[in-house]
């Protein structure tokens, strides 16, 4: 089979043959459609995350078919449509895991990270990390939502915002195009908050009731006139950008940040005590998790607008994915 590997911090992605393996015990060997390229692939290509052996073969967006069963396998069949996300050997009973609180979990294996991911014809994953895919969904739409859609569509539905509720959506990009779907779909006011005017058509087409061009309008004050945000998701990592949203939340109101950066933001105790607002942060979800984000969009027509890549262009897909000029997610598929 083809694989896409990485053989050591900061090289060059590299296209390899190598043998198809027989999945283990409690494992299951997938034939691999579709695989997303993330924002955070960066980490193991670029060797930011500790613990990570290479050579390497990265991708957590991961959807195609169940090839073979390792031994002790149930549940599941040589056929099923299944994906495999950021968590994708996540026990799912620990308390870690029920409250979503991965990162505290001592058994997590991140798929790319602590095993090889998606970025090849054929992948051996646990069973624990199956998400199942339903049939409206192609395997190059499912890929982008076992990270990006599971993490916006997840978080907003933890918050307190009740339909009718005000909710902003900082960056229309591509965590920020679906959770402006993920928020109108769930029936809050969506206001849709980022630079420039050639944002504005596509804001209001994904389902924004308004646009705020921070070019031209502070956003915060703009949130304030109407009453304020219950809810502010910053899908855009800019420490800058999102400290000068704080003022715009509401009496309880949250900013919600699932964007990875490490710039940081600038909020004062004063701008919490006002309002009793809070800052949060949300990372994924669980395979179920993931389950329910392809239900839901399956349910409400909700699909992430990608680019597709051949596996063997995964250099230029990541390449447009780091540079921001993908729209709105890469993703490599298995002809």
């Amino acid at each position: 089979m083809k694989a896409v590997t990485i053989e050591k911090p900061g090289a060059d992605f590299r296209v390899v043959e190598r043998p198809v393996l027989d999945p283990g015990p409690g494992q299951v060997r997938l034939k691999v459609a579709a695989c997303g390229v993330c924002h955070s692939d960066q980490f193991v290509k670029e060797g930011q995350w500790p613990g990570v052996q290479y050579p390497r073969v990265t991708g957590h967006e991961v959807a195609g078919v169940v090839d073979a069963l390792g031994a002790g396998v149930e549940g599941w069949a040589v056929g099923d449509r299944v994906g495999v996300g950021w968590h994708g050997d996540n026990c799912g009973v620990c308390e870690a895991c029920r409250r979503g609180l991965f990162a505290l979990c001592a058994r997590l294996q991140i798929t790319g990270f602590a095993f090889d991911g998606g970025y090849q014809q054929y992948m051996v994953t646990s069973v624990k990390g199956l998400a199942r895919i339903p049939d409206a969904l192609s395997f190059a739409e499912a890929g982008p939502l076992l990270c990006a859609g599971v993490t916006t569509y997840n978080s907003l539905r933890h918050t307190d915002a009740m339909p009718g509720d005000l909710v902003a959506v900082l960056g229309v990009g591509g965590l920020g195009h679906l959770a402006i779907q993920f928020a109108r779909h769930s029936g809050f006011h969506v206001v849709a908050v980022s630079r420039g005017k050639d944002k504005v058509e596509l804001a209001l087409r994904l389902g924004a009731h308004r646009y705020l061009d921070t070019d031209t309008v502070n956003a915060a004050e703009e949130l304030n006139k109407m009453g304020g945000a219950k809810v502010i998701v910053a899908t855009a990592p800019s420490g800058k950008a999102i400290s000068a949203l704080v003022d715009g939340l509401g009496l309880n109101g949250t900013l919600l940040t699932i964007a990875g950066s490490f710039e940081p933001m600038a909020v004062s105790p004063v701008q919490l005590i006002t309002n009793q607002r809070s800052l949060k942060g949300w990372s994924s979800g669980s395979s179920k998790d993931s389950e329910d984000t392809m239900n839901f969009c399956a349910l409400t027509g909700i699909r992430p607008m990608i680019e597709e890549f051949a596996l063997e262009d995964a250099a230029k897909g990541y390449e447009r994915m780091i540079s921001n000029k993908v729209r709105f997610r890469a993703v490599l598929v298995s002809r």
